[in-house]
């Protein structure tokens, strides 16, 4: 299984794949360099889909940011554009490696032409002594959720945690991992979690998840104004939010009201995100809306609602989006907005129907129906910037979830189609769809909406 530390990473927008991977990875590259090497210049290539959609996505932002020594997790939002700033006019880098030569104009190259050999999110790294001799170099593979892998040993990897006390790897072995040990899967996901760490910190980090989500949505419902990006994106969450505050004073009030509340939660947090604001990876940036949106759904509108349901919400989502991670991809540039959105959704249905109260059966049936109807969905970012389609397509995930959680609970937990089989599905569909579909603003939507 895949630890929830892994999984829920705290990060800034736009893009978990193409700015909290890529700033990790240049983090990595230049605390890799020898302490005392001399060096003249670093230069950057991106390719594959980081290369089609840098701009949108801010991965030349967030290379800056790693270079420059900054994590995504501690990184303030307010600063980050004045550090970027400041070495696109200076075109010179301080690091911990010292002061470089870096002008982003020149070193910061998008090959999209060469096609990467393992994986379309990939980039390279290369030092330079101040004679021009190359005297380090590291390739690294942007895989979804903020995951980086060198790329030499992406191929074959496995992210299976050692010395787990209920280790699963399907979701079948999941159902029998809960039946044998008499637990549900959030005491499961628990029990692994505590082989790790004590299990305050789990709880600890939980929390801290949990109040970042809310905070996130909390900001987004107050800020105006327009989004980044040549599109001119008006945010509408606040005008959103007041208008569903003043129809809730009324008396004639309509039946789906509670679906326009998840609606404008799960869009407050994608427009936080296309802002390079403060979220968590949940599992992507991309569909950081969903989960979030679902659990303040259980939180304001469902009754009985707790923090340990929150927290048991959480720990049942991360036992279903390892799934996915070990098994298909979460990655929009590898299968598509299935494996953001989709894995999302079914991550949100499973989570809320344990803090409802269902049985693992009744979990496993409702993570199944939630990717079920999202299977072929495309990553097709207009401009290559996370605003349209998919701000409201979180928005309409995090719908399909709570449908899916309440079609399972009102059965017994048997069904036809298994959650393996699903994501076994998702994996060849991914396989399939044609790559320019796959998060390269070169098919679909991206093509076919007139900027102009």
């Amino acid at each position: 299984m895949i630890s929830l530390f892994d999984l829920f990473k705290i990060g800034i927008g736009p893009s978990s794949s193409h700015t909290v991977g890529p700033m990790r990875a240049a983090r990595r590259f230049i605390h890799s360099l020898e302490p005392n090497a001399e060096i003249g210049r670093i230069m950057v290539t991106l390719y594959g889909s980081l290369a089609w959609t840098a701009s949108g996505h801010a991965t030349d932002k967030a290379v800056i940011l790693g270079l420059a020594g900054e994590t995504p997790e501690s990184i303030d939002p307010n600063t980050a554009n004045s550090i970027v700033e400041n070495v696109n006019t200076q075109c010179l880098l301080l690091s911990d490696a010292g002061h470089i030569r870096f002008d982003p104009k020149t070193d910061i190259v998008l090959d999209k032409e060469t096609i990467p050999p393992v994986h379309p999110n990939t980039l390279q790294f290369e030092a330079f002594s101040p004679n021009g001799s190359l005297i380090a170099q590291a390739r690294f593979c942007s895989v979804g959720g903020g995951f980086i892998v060198p790329e030499i040993h992406t191929e074959g990897s496995t992210y299976t945690l050692p010395d787990m006390p209920h280790d699963f790897s399907s979701g079948q072995e999941l159902l029998e991992r809960t039946a044998e040990s008499k637990q549900s899967i959030s005491q499961v996901v628990l029990a692994n979690e505590a082989a790790l760490r004590p299990p305050y910190e789990v709880e600890t980090y939980l929390d801290k998840i949990i109040d970042i989500m809310m905070a996130c949505i909390e900001r987004g419902l107050c800020e105006t104004g327009t989004l980044p990006g040549r599109l001119k994106v008006n945010r509408r969450a606040a005008k959103l939010h007041q208008r569903l505050t003043e129809r809730s004073l009324q008396n004639d009030r309509p039946a789906h009201e509670v679906m326009d509340w998840v609606s404008l939660f799960a869009i407050a947090v994608n427009e936080e995100n296309a802002a390079g604001g403060r979220v968590v990876t949940a599992p992507t940036n991309g569909a950081a809306g969903v989960i979030p949106a679902v659990l303040r759904y259980y939180r304001d509108f469902c009754p009985g609602s707790s923090q340990q349901g929150m927290r048991d919400f959480l720990l049942t989502a991360a036992a279903i989006g390892g799934l996915f991670k070990l098994n298909a991809s979460i990655s929009g540039a590898e299968v598509g907005c299935q494996g953001e959105v989709g894995v999302a959704s079914s991550m949100a249905a499973a989570g809320l129907a344990a803090a409802l109260g269902a049985n693992p059966l009744q979990i496993e049936n409702a993570a199944e129906i939630g990717m079920e109807h999202h299977l072929g969905m495309t990553c097709d970012p207009v401009a290559g910037l996370v605003q349209i389609p998919c701000i409201e397509r979180n928005a309409f995930g995090a719908i399909k979830a709570i449908n899916a959680a309440s079609l399972a609970m009102h059965g017994d937990g048997a069904h036809h189609v298994s959650l393996d089989q699903v994501i076994r599905t998702m994996a060849e569909t991914g396989r399939d769809m044609n790559h320019r579909y796959k998060e390269t603003s070169l098919g679909g939507l991206a093509v076919n909406f007139p900027e102009c």
